[in-house]
């Protein structure tokens, strides 16, 4: 029987470690996401706000 068998293998030693990086990159994804958004919204109300002022 091989040593990686009898400790348990990679993955539950892996696990404890990766499961919490993973989490905090998911949730700096969130934020960069939703900071995005606003960007893209307030870049949205911009142009409309230009093609109303021109209209007038």
């Amino acid at each position: 029987m091989s040593k990686r068998n009898m400790t348990g293998g990679y993955m539950t030693r892996f696990a404890p470690i990766a499961l919490p990086f993973a989490a905090l990159i998911a949730l700096a994804a969130c934020n960069t996401v939703e900071g995005a958004g606003r960007d893209i919204e307030s870049a949205g109300e911009a142009v409309t706000d230009t093609a109303q002022d021109a209209q007038d």
